[in-house]
């Protein structure tokens, strides 16, 4: 089969078309002929050498994929309410940049009525996500304010649309006055330019001065201490990226006076058990939103995998490429 492999750590160009002997589904496993395969922040991490590969998984990166069911374990299959043919996308912890690939039956979700493989290629890794981060560690309700850092990011677009459909208010922020307005246009109550405004202040003069509830960041560094001054009494702040560094100072004596919490996540290395609740939560709340039109994906790019341009020597390449210009909103994806 033809894959996009990791030449060597580096910059984008290190994505080559490679050939790969065809993978085998195991127990508990179904193999899907994937038609697209999405890009996520993660990838970027496994190219330059700073995201190890889990013990066990695809050296291939890519942890999302769409496409059709060609075989499996034929028990665990039907217990999902999986058959050959089936059009479903799947979470995996790699080898999606490949025309097959293998994924754990639990961690799969019929693609959602009314959507292309394409579109629900960009689905699983930030659903998985934003669910697990923003409602199972998070606790979000309805009726209180999420702030999101980064909110035209796959896992922004993403975020602003479920917590919407949740029935909670939303902020976020981006890095330009046309961001901001994409984020709007998305479902977003109020999106504040963090070049241009202090995110704190902006918070918590939206929010009468109270403070946000939940916050999704991926930046961390000297993001904390100004995300625990922005936080409400009991608010929760769910750090699953540290773009901006791992070490931060804050004041703890607010987190005591405001009982406030601080987690994070990854979601790579978890057990399938551990996914497979998460995609059953999915599959009952989520999935039907998206059927209703209430959540639409959101795609700035699609590459063919295997097409060269210029001196990137893949589909793959060039969308590593525009996802470290941060020049995208929404999600990209390679097709094959």
């Amino acid at each position: 089969m033809n894959v996009i492999e990791i030449q060597s750590f580096g910059a984008p160009a290190v994505l080559v078309p490679g050939t790969r002997p065809e993978p085998v589904a195991g127990a508990g496993e179904l193999l899907i002929r994937v038609s697209a395969s999405g890009i996520n922040r993660p990838d970027v991490l496994q190219r330059t050498g700073n995201y190890p590969v889990p013990p066990g998984a695809s050296d291939i990166p890519g942890l999302e994929v769409a496409g059709v069911v060609v075989s499996g374990d034929a028990a665990a299959m039907a217990a999902a309410g999986f058959s050959v043919g089936d059009r479903v996308c799947a979470l995996v912890a790699g080898g999606g940049y490949a025309q097959l690939c293998v994924a754990p039956v639990a961690q799969c979700l019929p693609v959602p009525k009314g959507l292309t493989d394409t579109e629900a290629a960009s689905l699983p890794e930030t659903f998985f996500t934003v669910w697990s981060n923003v409602f199972d560690r998070g606790r979000l309700q309805a009726g209180e304010t999420l702030l999101i850092q980064g909110g035209t990011s796959g896992i922004g677009v993403t975020a602003i649309q479920m917590a919407k459909a949740a029935g909670a208010t939303v902020i976020v922020t981006a890095g330009s006055d046309a961001k901001c307005q994409a984020c709007l246009d998305l479902g977003a109550d109020h999106a504040i330019n963090y070049k241009t405004t202090d995110f704190v202040a902006e918070a918590k003069r939206i929010t009468g001065g109270l403070g946000v509830n939940v916050i999704l960041d991926m930046v961390a560094g000297d993001y904390v201490a100004r995300e625990v001054e922005a936080l409400a009494e009991d608010g929760r702040l769910v750090i699953i990226a540290v773009q901006g560094g791992v070490k931060a100072e804050f004041n703890a004596g607010m987190v005591l006076r405001r009982r406030l919490s601080i987690t994070g996540s990854t979601l790579r290395p978890r057990p399938v058990a551990f996914k497979a609740a998460i995609a059953q939560s999915l599959r009952q709340t989520v999935w039907p939103w998206i059927e209703s039109g209430h959540i639409k994906p959101v795609i700035h790019s699609v590459f063919g995998a295997m097409d060269a341009a210029g001196d990137l020597p893949s589909g793959a390449a060039q969308a590593h490429a525009l996802m470290e210009s941060n020049q995208h909103i929404g999600k990209l994806v390679v097709t094959w």
